[in-house]
């Protein structure tokens, strides 16, 4: 094949000079024919009338075959065979054949191996893809993992992201739910890797769904499509979404007080950027989600319950035992069995009408709400002496003011009479209530006077006159000290 400089040489005697044919390769020193080529042709090609000859791999190629037939059942992880170790291979058993050779033929063997992957057209309203993806956050000053999902909208690219403290179920169902709300439609096809949380187990090329999932997908008629087992790349879009958020939102690390709090700013962000990208089509981002929301199925009445349902009962201590966590309940329900929803964030237990709700927790930990056992604890001053300062933080003021007051009137702070004097308080929030209570405490501590709490609140405790007899009314009835009568009883022992 001639230079480009030589072509340039021809075409100028021929055109400009006006030579001809023969006398410009006699010239030159080459044969008319390839003068005559590059007067039709402006610059140099190679034409290939058929495969080059090999007649080294020719040999060589076979012997490559069966090494890595031989070997495959040797191979895996990390130990892989390389163009280096063939070579070394096939010198030892005297084949003369270069590692450059080598390196070649097993990169074209991968090259014919490699997938090819189809361009695909995302119709509105048509396709989501949805993934789980590991991030680390900032707590309350705590680094911890957090798992973000991402439900993202093939056509218009919009997504809905919520951060997570478990890869779980329950947090799978969960962020649909939050998903389709966000989006105010259903899209018809979701596409997904296959994990546990929807697929039980795979028959052939077949799916057998989680109960639950498939719950939810006949909840909200979507079609659940799953990608190839390990070919993530089936649902790229939101693979290199997940990466992307990682990378441009979530890095340096995200600081927030709640999961909850990182999560929506994260959405915020997501949301002023996707209205900002360019026009795809022709089309700007809000016309594509128009188009979507336009596409997607619409949501019925009322929302899936993402919450897993678990038949639990109430042990003596009035508490229940959830993925190795303990939350308290009344103490009237102990011994009863009891509905448990475990959601992604907190825990509903119920017993006929009447229901609790706790934080979730992790195994290990639990949850206890000391307001259960206002009657136990009212009747047992010793458990009321260790647990009153968990109990009296979520009453507040005035009632640990009281506390104090009583421990002061004692001599003793925190100390077993304390406790028993303490009891009124107790009873009386059972009799009528918290809010009625704060405010007869804070009438005792006014009129300072500490033992006679029943008598502090307007009102209350107080015989209306018509319900006395009359003989009675003028009888006056002085109010005796609960330490009186500890004094009475050691005089009497």
């Amino acid at each position: 094949m001639l230079k480009m400089e030589t072509v340039h040489v021809i075409r100028h005697l021929y055109y400009t000079e006006k030579k001809s044919q023969r006398a410009i390769a006699r010239q030159l020193g080459i044969h008319r024919r390839t003068v005559r080529k590059y007067l039709t042709v402006s610059e140099p090609v190679r034409v290939e009338s058929g495969p080059r000859p090999q007649p080294v791999l020719a040999v060589a190629g076979p012997r490559i075959e069966a090494l890595l037939s031989e070997w495959a059942s040797r191979t895996g992880g990390k130990h892989q065979l390389t163009a280096q170790r063939l070579h070394r291979q096939l010198t030892e058993e005297g084949l003369a054949i270069s590692a450059r050779t080598v390196r070649s033929y097993l990169a074209e063997k991968k090259r014919q191996a490699a997938e090819v992957f189809v361009p695909l057209v995302h119709r509105a309203g048509d396709e989501a893809q949805v993934d789980f993806f590991e991030m680390l956050v900032d707590v309350q000053g705590v680094r911890r993992k957090a798992h973000l999902f991402l439900l993202r909208l093939m056509h218009s690219g919009r997504d809905f992201v919520w951060l997570y403290d478990r890869c779980d179920q329950v947090s799978f169902l969960d962020g649909h739910v939050r998903a389709f709300a966000f989006f105010g439609g259903v899209p018809r096809r979701g596409v997904y890797d296959n994990l546990s949380a929807a697929v039980r187990r795979r028959v052939g090329v077949h799916r057998e769904l989680t109960d639950r999932f498939r719950a939810l997908s006949s909840h909200y008629g979507f079609e659940p499509c799953f990608a190839r087992v390990r070919e993530g790349h089936d649902k790229g879009g939101v693979e290199g979404r997940g990466k992307a958020i990682r990378l441009n939102y979530l890095t340096p690390i995200e600081q927030g007080e709640t999961l909850r709090q990182i999560s929506e700013r994260l959405q915020d962000r997501l949301d002023r950027d996707w209205e900002r990208a360019e026009a795809r089509e022709g089309l700007a981002p809000s016309e594509r989600y128009a188009a979507d929301r336009a596409g997607l199925l619409a949501l019925p009445t009322t929302a899936f319950e993402a919450r897993a349902l678990q038949v639990v009962s109430v042990s003596r201590s009035a508490t229940v035992r959830l993925e190795a966590a303990w939350y308290s309940v009344p103490s009237t329900w102990a011994g009863l069995e009891i509905k448990a929803w475990i959601g992604p964030e907190d825990v509903l237990l119920r017993w006929q009408s009447q229901q609790v709700l706790h934080p979730r927790r992790p195994p290990g930990s639990r949850s206890v709400d000391y307001n259960h056992y206002l009657r136990e604890l009212a009747r047992k001053p010793q458990a009321l002496r260790q647990v009153a300062p968990e109990l009296l933080a979520g009453w507040g003021e005035p009632f640990a003011t009281f506390w104090r007051r009583l421990g002061e009137d004692e001599g003793c702070p925190d100390s077993l009479p304390v406790a028993r004097r303490y009891a009124a308080v107790l009873w009386f929030v059972l009799e009528h209530g918290l809010e009625s209570a704060r405010t007869a405490v804070g009438e005792a501590l006014a009129a300072g006077r500490l033992d006679l709490l029943s008598r502090s609140a307007t009102g209350r405790g107080v015989l209306q006159e018509q319900a006395v007899p009359a003989q009675l009314r003028q009888v006056q009835v002085e109010a005796a000290e609960a330490k009186r009568y500890d004094l009475l009883l050691a005089e009497a022992s």
